[in-house]
């Protein structure tokens, strides 16, 4: 990709794609199966396990989404039961270092976060 093509990317103006891109990186759930899928493959199953209070529905439709965005990929194994597998594209695998950065982030301040909120509540 050109630089000038990547300029003209403008999340600011209305009807750039990166704003529902960005919206999807930004959701809770991708968030959470990004980081779920991190250390490898997993089954719907495993990803559901560890992404605790998503629904069935709410999983799959990240997946899907993810996959049309090209982040994550879906291989389905012939063998009975039928076996699936979710992982990250090569592109997906270049969210892990900035959503990785935020989750720390989060973890390293949610203790502030918290006393801020209980600050606002309080007046």
């Amino acid at each position: 990709m050109t630089l000038e093509r990547t300029l003209a990317f403008d999340p600011y103006a209305r009807e750039c794609p990166t704003r529902e891109l960005l919206n999807r990186i930004g959701d809770r759930w991708t968030v959470l199966v990004i980081g779920a899928l991190r250390d490898g493959p997993r089954r719907f199953s495993e990803i559901a396990r560890r992404v605790e209070g998503v629904s069935q529905k709410m999983l799959t439709q990240t997946l899907r989404a993810l996959e049309r965005d090209g982040l994550v990929s879906r291989t389905a194994y012939p063998e009975v039961p039928p076996r699936v597998e979710y992982a990250l594209t090569e592109l997906g695998t270049t969210l892990q270092e900035p959503l990785q950065a935020i989750e720390e982030w989060a973890r390293t301040h949610m203790d502030r976060v918290l006393e801020a909120r209980e600050r606002a509540d309080a007046a």
